[in-house]
């Protein structure tokens, strides 16, 4: 199966989103089609052995709009060229290549300028091509588009659309001074009197609202081929109530030049200039909307570098980031970013990864250390060598988990999306019905009818019930990734909101994962602790036990010098014996003090209560006398117990699930505040654990790091994996903490109540808007001597439903996470 991402243009409304979505839908081979009106996206999945990329291209096609794959421009200079047809080989070699939309080379300026799909191919592919070819291909610095196309594009519809609006602007203000001013005893010029010239106040309003109608085309090309192909939309509304005002006035203008001046006042010119020109402004408003909504994404591509210092035949240059290979080696010096990830081979420095870990403190880099793409060099110069690059680095992970959770749709959209499906043919009817009924049962005048018409037809709006879901789940899943948290889904974002119970894994998660001293306690016998954790940090140099390595880790902490020892002899199951300055020392469990007849006194009890407290005792004995006990511990991480209070003041039950002993995972469940304790659970139960509370008729997430978490993971109704955590669980989990800090799971929880709301919220005034405003129009009001809505101010409304909603899901940019 491929699965693959399309650009929709042409697109204005939700059941243009529909439309595309069951064209695609009904191709065979294809499993999952799901189009996003807010970014005019198609990401669908499909068989590539049934199914070709043109295949769905032309179904787009059909159906009235136009696809186009994720593509990049890029510009390279081609080096050995001297006729025509050395350019038409070079053109034909790099257009044969999978994954070109288009190559086109310039003999004169020795250019070409390639269109590509980036998820197919790569810079050093098509310069590959261009060398097998026999030339040259360099790439002409400074014309990477990629990053930037999309904003580009955005930015250039936001113009586009400010340009039509207010040209529109300037023909419909004096329109509609002429045409409304006389009604208001505002002055007219004596030529423009419908009174005495009504030919000329006729043709004055007919020129000025040609240009408006040009400038609206698009609604009528995009609405009468939707309509035609029997899949109105909203521009088919727009383009059936503007066309019916233009065209009732273009023959009452007829009858006013034969003689009939009776017309000049039923003329509706105005208001098809002014709905045009409304409906623009609110698509203006719309487009600059949208652009806020994928901000998130922006600025994590804004974090990438251009470009990278590599060396390459013992040279070095400077190329652009996608042209880097795995395996180059790449040379960063301080205050530049690392352009992938790698490892490093020589230098020391500190990096700042705030980016990727929400860890503000500089992180030490040294031979053998990975380094992550887009974080900051800060003080030292580094050679490492590229081990992911393009997609696979985990910047690029990241935007690409953020591209497709805003490009999912949550359950609750499905309401919305049936909706709108039937929406605008259900409209047309009412249209054409209202007005029937007005002109045989009321008042037998189809102009009156036929103003009914136009302002149903135009005031509704299904692009805000399109709009509701999509623009919502964009910004709370972009602030998600803003504050650390990836959520994977729209499915995922609103399952969150329902949790019940959320299972929290011990070991790496709500503890640190390493162990650690937590307690040194002396004897009494003259020994200071600093010179007990001194001896037992010399006689565990030679040794790989991890608690041990617990022991050497705080004495490096405190920069105590160790002294050499002799005679190390490891105990297995008991611990280790070494000979150090003062004479023969042990260090291990009670039995092994218990074996060489070592009495603890006193300090058994000690030892009792720190194994009460999920702590290992060790203990050390000098020369055969006691003199202390250090404990190790698998330390809490300093976020878990007010993480877990505030997910128990939300009304969550929290639950942890550890393969330890009973007693030290309720000594460490106690600490943090957790009563429900899940222990002595194997890895390959932990699935089946989180099913049992689920058959409860709760919904459970589960909270882990390890690969023995994913099965678990994909089991719980909403899996949540640690950052700092294995591949496996990060690609198993349906939200990813990149912070691997616990408080970031209340934040995951109060985003998707807060991003319900607001869709709910969205949803709410769309659905309202029209339950209130299409009986509006049919005249409901009139009919009991109210006033009749007016086409214009009907356009007017429909624009701001639109707005409004947009507005409303922008409300999500100032969440704040409550920690």
């Amino acid at each position: 199966m491929a699965s693959k991402t399309f650009d929709i243009e042409g697109m204005t409304c939700a059941s243009c989103a529909q439309t595309v979505e069951k064209a695609t839908g009904k191709l065979s081979g294809v499993s999952e089609a799901s189009v996003n009106l807010a970014t005019e996206k198609l990401n669908i999945q499909y068989d590539d052995a049934v199914l070709s990329v043109s295949d769905i291209e032309r179904a787009v096609q059909d159906a009235g709009y136009k696809a186009v794959s994720k593509s990049q421009k890029r510009i390279f200079d081609i080096e050995g060229m001297t006729c025509a047809s050395c350019a038409q080989t070079v053109e034909k070699a790099v257009n044969k290549l999978e994954g070109v939309n288009e190559a086109t080379v310039n003999l004169a300026s020795e250019k070409m300028t390639v269109d590509f799909n980036p998820e197919v191919l790569s810079v050093p592919a098509i310069q590959k091509a261009v060398q097998d070819a026999g030339y040259g291909a360099k790439e002409e610095q400074g014309q990477a588009l990629d990053v930037d196309h999309d904003r580009d594009k955005k930015q250039k519809r936001i113009q586009e659309m400010w340009r039509r609006f207010w040209i529109s602007g300037v023909f419909t203000v004096p329109l509609l001074y002429i045409a409304m001013g006389h009604m208001l005893g505002l002055p007219l010029p004596r030529f423009l009197n419908p009174e005495e010239h009504a030919s000329v106040f006729a043709a004055t309003q007919l020129i000025l609202t040609l240009p408006v109608m040009y400038l609206g085309q698009k609604f009528f090309t995009v609405g009468y081929r939707a309509l035609f192909k029997g899949h109105p939309n909203m521009d088919s509304l727009v383009a059936l109530g503007t066309s019916a005002a233009f065209l009732y006035s273009l023959y009452g203008t007829i009858r006013v030049w034969i003689g009939d001046a009776s017309f000049a006042m039923g003329l509706y010119y105005e208001s098809a200039a002014v709905i045009l020109t409304l409906i623009t402004l609110g698509k203006y408003f719309e487009a600059v909307s949208k652009g806020k909504t994928s901000e998130a994404i922006k600025t994590l591509m804004g974090l990438a570098p251009k470009t990278a210092r590599v060396m390459r035949d013992g040279k070095e240059m400077e190329i652009a980031i996608d042209e880097v290979l795995e395996g180059d080696l790449i040379q960063v010096r301080p205050g530049e970013k690392i352009p992938v990830d790698g490892v490093v081979l020589s230098g020391k420095t500190s990096i700042d990864e705030s980016m990727l870990t929400g860890e503000s403190m500089p992180v030490d880099k040294k031979p053998g250390d990975e380094v992550v793409g887009a974080s900051m060099n800060k003080n030292g110069n580094i050679t490492f060598e590229a081990t992911k690059v393009g997609k696979e680095t985990a910047l690029a992970q990241i935007i690409q988990l953020v591209e497709e959770a805003q490009g999912s749709k949550a359950p609750i959209a499905k309401l919305a999306d049936k909706v709108s499906g039937v929406f605008v043919p259900i409209v047309i009817g009412l249209a054409v019905l209202a007005g029937v009924l007005w002109f045989f049962l009321g008042q037998e005048s189809w102009v009156f009818a036929l103003t009914i018409t136009i302002s149903v037809l135009v005031i509704a709006c299904p692009c805000a019930l399109g709009l509701a879901t999509p623009t919502a789940i964009m910004v709370g899943t972009g602030k998600g990734a803003e504050n650390g948290v990836l959520i994977k889904s729209g499915d995922a974002l609103e399952t969150t909101k329902k949790l019940q119970t959320i299972v929290f894994d011990k070991t790496g998660t709500i503890t640190e994962g390493k162990p650690a001293v937590t307690d040194v306690v002396v004897s009494g016998s003259g020994i200071s602790e600093q010179e007990l954790l001194r001896l037992a940090a010399s006689a565990e140099k030679g040794s790989e036990h991890p608690l041990g390595e617990a022991i050497l880790l705080r004495s490096e902490e405190l920069s105590l010098d160790l002294e050499p020892i002799s005679d190390f002899n490891a105990i297995p199951g008991h611990g280790i014996e070494v000979v150090v300055e003062a004479g023969a020392l042990l260090l291990g469990n009670q039995k092994l003090m218990a074996d060489r007849g070592i009495l603890l006194g006193e300090f058994a009890t000690t030892s009792e209560k720190l194994a009460e407290q999920g702590k290992t005792p060790m203990y050390v004995a000098l020369n055969n006398q006691f003199v202390g006990i250090i404990a190790v511990a698998d330390t809490i991480k300093p976020s878990s117990k007010k993480a877990i209070q505030i997910l128990q003041q939300m009304g969550i039950e929290v639950a942890m699930i550890t393969g330890d002993n009973r007693k030290t995972a309720e000594a460490i469940a106690k600490q943090v505040g957790i009563t429900r304790v899940l222990s002595e659970v194997l890895p390959e139960d932990k699935a089946s654990e989180v099913a049992k509370l689920q058959q409860d008729g709760k919904k459970v997430a589960m909270v882990g790091d390890g690969i023995n978490d994913a099965p678990a993971l994909v089991q719980a109704d909403v899996g949540i994996a640690i950052g700092s955590g294995t591949d496996v669980a990060m690609e198993s989990a349906d939200i990813v903490l990149m912070h691997s800090d616990l408080l970031d799971v209340a934040t995951a929880v109060e985003l998707s109540k807060a991003t319900i709301k607001n869709i709910r919220e969205n949803l709410f005034w769309a659905f309202a808007y029209n339950v209130l405003g299409i009986p509006v129009a049919m005249g409901i009001l009139y009919l009991f001597g109210g006033p009749l809505l007016n086409p214009m101010i009907a356009g007017a409304a429909m624009s701001f439903s639109s707005v409004s909603v947009l507005m409303n899901a922008l409300r999500l940019k100032r969440f704040k996470p409550a920690k």
